[in-house]
């Protein structure tokens, strides 16, 4: 079964700082079933993101890889999750409304 895992980043990513290495325990991420994402990466294609790196922009989750989502993407993730009126991604939006709050960034480990 395929995994996609979220957590909240305590620390900002700096600027030149790449996330290459998969480490879901060090963000004490939560686990969503690749059923639950795959069928919502185009809505999620509207989310301002970044791939491994500050600078890599980009739009969605790179699905096979790290994505940080920024505090001012939350509102639309939160947005997109909601539409799905699922109660598998209860749990997700739970940790999307706690950064929003905290204003902190979300790492996404991709499957």
């Amino acid at each position: 079964m395929a995994n996609h895992e979220f957590g909240i980043m305590q620390n900002q990513p700096m600027n030149k700082e790449r996330f290459g290495e998969y480490e879901p325990n060090k963000y004490d991420c939560i686990v969503v079933d690749d059923n639950f994402i795959d069928p919502i990466l185009i809505d999620l294609q509207k989310v301002d993101c970044y791939w491994h790196t500050l600078q890599n922009p980009a739009k969605g989750l790179a699905y096979y890889g790290i994505t940080l989502i920024p505090p001012e993407s939350m509102d639309i993730l939160i947005k997109a999750l909601l539409l799905q009126d699922k109660l598998e991604y209860t749990d997700l939006i739970s940790l999307v409304n706690q950064a929003k709050e905290e204003n902190k960034y979300i790492i996404h480990f991709g499957i």
